[in-house]
């Protein structure tokens, strides 16, 4: 069982060090994303910076590593190695050691993990997030709304399984203290919100090969 547990908590964790955004920002744009805009790995500053197409395949690349994270753990243990894998795919998304520690915030890796143990809830939440975007036009308190609409799902799901609700507690703590900065700036008024025009220029010369 041990040996298990290891190679699933390693393979999840390798499985998040591959950075999406970093692969896709070098070899399209031919520089680090982490060096652009909030500095961050993830998906909304791709989009942001490099517009749709980039974006999507960042997004869709870390949904895949908390899949492939939490499928192998399921083969090998299980539902709860299933948990165990898809959690490492998102700590090695947030701080992968092949990229100095500096990831992404582990949203769309955390949705990944929940589409594979808790589907019904992982089909909502994109949905949950899509609305607030649409509301707020920040990304950031779409992925925390999304976060704590998880923990209540999971809470209303498994009400009394304290091992679950537990598991819950753990992705929404990881989600909230990866957006800190963002809740800060979120308090201040000063958090950047999403401006589809210019996501839509960007978008435009890109094509255009600009």
């Amino acid at each position: 069982m041990i040996i298990k547990l290891v190679v699933i908590a390693l393979a999840g964790y390798l499985l998040g060090n591959i950075q999406t955004g970093v692969l896709v920002s070098k070899s399209i744009g031919n520089f680090d994303i982490r060096h652009k805009g909030s500095k961050s790995a993830g998906t909304t500053n791709v989009l942001r910076t490099m517009g749709w197409v980039p974006s999507v395949i960042t997004l869709l690349g870390d949904v895949l590593k908390g899949a492939l994270g939490s499928l192998i753990g399921l083969w090998l243990m299980g539902e709860w190695g299933a948990r165990l894998g898809g959690l490492m795919a998102v700590i090695g998304h947030n701080w992968p050691v092949l990229f100095g520690f500096k990831g992404g915030k582990g949203i769309a890796t955390s949705l990944g993990l929940i589409l594979v143990t808790d589907p019904i809830i992982g089909v909502m939440l994109p949905v949950c997030q899509a609305i607030v975007v649409k509301l707020t036009h920040t990304m950031s308190i779409a992925s925390i709304v999304s976060a704590t609409f998880y923990l209540i799902a999971s809470v209303i799901a498994h009400f009394g399984a304290w091992n679950y609700i537990a598991f819950a507690v753990i992705i929404w703590v990881l989600a909230v203290y990866t957006h800190r900065e963002n809740l800060v700036r979120i308090r201040d008024k000063k958090e950047h919100k999403l401006d589809f025009e210019e996501i839509n220029e960007i978008s435009k010369k890109k094509n255009q090969g600009g």
